[in-house]
């Protein structure tokens, strides 16, 4: 008998393809995901290199937001066009309103400025971690429907015992080479989804980090622009 995994799995049972099939679809899917999440973490690193540059080369707050929106795959960028749009609603807002402010009221608007950036914030995390659930999905289910599989191959072997009161290797290998085939198969699909479940949970820690800390930078600045216009 050939022992090509091929083979194995030609001549196995419905329930041994049955369970083949399914950890395709997650090995597929996976790595779908990782290829996808590999390309946007460059293009958002790289676009958001060249915004953190044009923006702090800027002198002007509109000149920033112009390049902002050359950069739309960059965190930082998006966050900064949220809050550069709240900053024009706040000044229109005031601007109808009353035509002095008071420091007090000028540094009260900041927490609204403060909460549609903390927002932003959520919106492009929750974007940059988008599918990763899966490969961790994927990490954990695959192996226990793997171990089904090597389950039910085991039980087919001694089904084939009985049927044909014999317990040499040729009645029991198909179906211990199934049940094997279904136990690499499973964790050949979990391993690698897990190392790249840990990898782009990091990464997105990173661009976390990385969003945050511009965001303090952008805000304070904004503050020391009112504390000295006052």
């Amino acid at each position: 008998m050939s022992l090509s995994i091929f083979e194995i799995m030609k001549h196995a049972g419905m329930m041994g393809k049955l369970i083949m099939l399914i950890l395709l679809i997650f090995s597929v899917a996976s790595w779908s995901i990782v290829i996808m999440k590999f390309l946007m973490f460059r293009k958002a690193r790289n676009a958001s290199l060249d915004f953190l540059d044009a923006f702090w080369d800027s002198k002007t707050l509109n000149e920033a937001y112009d390049a902002a929106r050359e950069y739309p795959l960059s965190p930082e960028a998006t966050v900064f066009v949220t809050g550069y749009n709240e900053l024009k609603k706040i000044s229109a807002a005031r601007s109808a309103g009353q035509a002095l402010a008071t420091l007090e009221t000028q540094l009260a608007t900041m927490d609204n400025l403060k909460r549609a950036v903390r927002k932003a914030q959520f919106l492009e995390s929750d974007r940059l971690a988008s599918y990763i659930s899966v490969l961790a999905t994927t990490g954990s289910a695959t192996p226990f429907i793997g171990l089904f599989g090597t389950v039910w191959g085991i039980m087919a072997s001694f089904q084939s015992i009985g049927e044909r009161g014999s317990a040499s290797l040729a009645v029991v290998a198909p179906g211990i080479s199934e049940a094997l085939v279904a136990t690499a198969a499973g964790l050949a699909v979990a391993i690698p989804a897990v190392i790249f479940y840990n990898y782009f949970s990091n990464k997105v820690a990173e661009f976390d980090s990385n969003v945050e800390s511009f965001s303090t930078d952008f805000i304070n600045l904004i503050e020391r622009d009112i504390l000295t216009r006052t």
